[in-house]
């Protein structure tokens, strides 16, 4: 019997950092978040918000996540990261999948699958002279390993947040709008961006399962979505959503649902916990699933106010793990 725990964690902008009034050092965030990853045990751990260091003379690398996973399970694991061109990790928030099973393959997808939808902002200053491509910033990155000789595609993403995207002229600080239509069309261009990923990710899963009608396939990151919401419907392909029975062997489940409703939720904002951050699967991984844990106990609602990173110099997103079975 081979038992796999597989995680997901937004480490929240991860970084060496200069610690000043509001921003802890490295070290203070190490020493909070190491036994969250030690408790996790995962065999296969999807990252978000991991930064790149540089060093003189060196290509830039993740030395502060290096220094994290010291002393753990997964000190000198495979890792594989989100790229730049150049072959470099990304100077900030990386998508990272560190495991200790064979990696036998990888790759990243950036607008590849959809095309960037193109439109005219209405509220820009000086106002937009024509249309634009609303191009998404973060990559969805694609690892394919070998679990006792079969293949296993696991999908690491970090969704676009609710955030407004910034519309030229219409901010008067980085938290400020100048009126509420501005505000609102950010939204929307955030809501663009939010599903160009989404559908990027369900036309991997499908072209995954073109390939190979019986391959396992893990989708885990933080999706900036709850499971009932657009981005995540798209990406689930629940039969009462494309009304074709035939597709029923094509839908992602959320394992968070095997979890208590008033454990359920991986972010607190403004008091509420929201559940943000999940582990999709093919159904034909439901027979070897044998539980999800979401480490919650400790989270800190950042969005509150007096709190500052030095405060909380952990993550403002909980872990998610599951565990398999394979015979």
């Amino acid at each position: 019997m081979t038992t796999l725990r597989i995680a997901t964690f937004n480490v929240e902008n991860f970084d060496e950092t200069v610690p000043n009034a509001s921003t802890p050092s490295l070290a203070d965030r190490i020493a909070v978040m190491r036994p969250q990853i030690e408790r996790l045990r995962a065999d296969i751990l999807c990252l978000q918000e991991v930064h790149g260091q540089e060093r003189p003379g060196q290509p830039r690398a993740l030395l502060a996540l290096a220094e994290l996973l010291s002393g753990t399970k997964l000190a000198g694991a495979n890792v594989v990261s989100t790229q730049t061109a150049n072959g470099e990790v990304f100077d900030q928030r990386n998508l990272v999948l560190v495991t200790s099973l064979p990696v036998t393959g990888h790759t990243q997808l950036l607008n590849t699958l959809v095309a960037a939808p193109v439109y005219q902002m209405l509220t820009a200053d000086p106002p937009a002279v024509a249309p634009q491509a609303i191009r998404v910033e973060r990559p969805i990155l694609h690892v394919e390993l070998n679990i006792d000789g079969a293949p296993l595609h696991v999908i690491v993403v970090h969704l676009k947040s609710k955030l407004p995207t910034d519309i030229p002229g219409q901010k008067l600080n980085t938290f400020t709008w100048r009126s509420a239509g501005a505000a609102a069309e950010g939204s929307f261009i955030s809501s663009m961006k939010r599903m160009s990923q989404a559908l990027e990710v369900r036309r991997l899963v499908d072209q995954i399962l073109d390939q190979d009608r019986d391959a396992r396939i893990v989708v885990g990151g933080d999706f900036n979505a709850t499971a009932e919401e657009v981005a995540l419907v798209a990406i689930r392909g629940d039969v009462e959503d494309t009304g074709n029975g035939a597709l029923a062997g094509r839908v992602l489940v959320p394992l968070e649902n095997t979890i208590p409703e008033s454990a359920r939720y991986s972010l607190f904002h403004q008091g509420k916990g929201q559940m943000l951050d999940h582990i999709l699967v093919t159904r034909n991984l439901l027979a070897h699933y044998r539980g999800a844990e979401i480490h919650n106990e400790l989270l800190h609602d950042e969005s509150g106010a007096f709190a500052t990173d030095v405060k909380y110099p952990e993550s403002d997103h909980a872990p998610v793990v599951v565990t398999f079975d394979f015979a």
